[in-house]
């Protein structure tokens, strides 16, 4: 098996009201194909949904997105916001954003992966998976990483549990959240000052439903630390 990631190139500064299917599907190089998923960065998603707030004070608008503060350091906060994730600044950022503005997560990713989804089956015909990605940094490691933060058309895992492992021992905890490692793949050609907010992953094992990123929030009681 092999995997590609193409990069889309030629996409537009995004505005609030843009059609983003028609905005990806206008520069594609490529023709896309049934199976492919569609990794777009959620800044343009944000943009597009016009998640944009007047203002250079990153930090009250990090408070007042969050459900729940967990740390606090100098202007950062560790914060869970209302989908569930714990992030730093509850994802609001400031980067590549015109003026004196910040930009905050979409309300819904995975609402928003599945509209785009059906956009681009609509301009295209593809039946493609599509995940919006951020990138967040982990707990105990350095440095960030793009993650799913919105998921259509795939489950976000690859389950192994039930199955046996090459010495034939039982499986029973092991799930690959494979839209994570989808995305961090993605990142390899798209980057943070590349101008290229949109990457097409090509053959990549994924199981077709309606998966959503919410199932990749680890449930409270489940979580050790918190």
């Amino acid at each position: 098996m092999s995997v590609t990631i193409i990069p889309v190139t030629g996409i537009p500064e995004v505005a609030p009201g843009d059609d983003l299917a028609a905005l990806i599907s206008g520069p594609l190089d490529v023709s896309l194909q049934d199976g492919d998923v569609v990794v777009v960065a959620q800044k343009i998603v944000s943009k597009a949904e016009d998640r944009i707030v007047p203002g250079s004070d990153r930090r009250r608008a990090a408070v007042d997105e969050s459900v729940r503060i967990l740390r606090r350091s100098g202007d950062m906060i560790i914060s869970e916001t209302r989908h569930g994730f714990v992030c730093a600044n509850s994802g609001v950022d400031a980067s590549n954003v015109e003026g004196d503005s910040v930009l905050l997560l979409p309300l819904d990713p995975d609402l928003s992966a599945r509209r785009l989804r059906a956009g681009l089956k609509h301009l295209t015909g593809a039946d493609v998976a599509v995940i919006v990605a951020d990138t967040f940094g982990r707990a105990w490691r350095i440095g960030q990483t793009n993650v799913a933060i919105g998921v259509a058309g795939m489950d976000a895992f690859t389950d192994y549990r039930g199955g046996r492992d090459t010495q034939g021992r039982d499986l029973t905890a092991t799930r690959i959240c494979t839209a994570d490692e989808i995305a961090g793949a993605a990142e390899l050609v798209m980057g943070k000052t590349a101008a290229i907010p949109v990457a097409v992953v090509r053959g990549a094992t994924i199981v077709s439903g309606r998966g959503s990123a919410r199932d990749i929030v680890r449930p409270p009681e489940e979580d050790l630390f918190r």
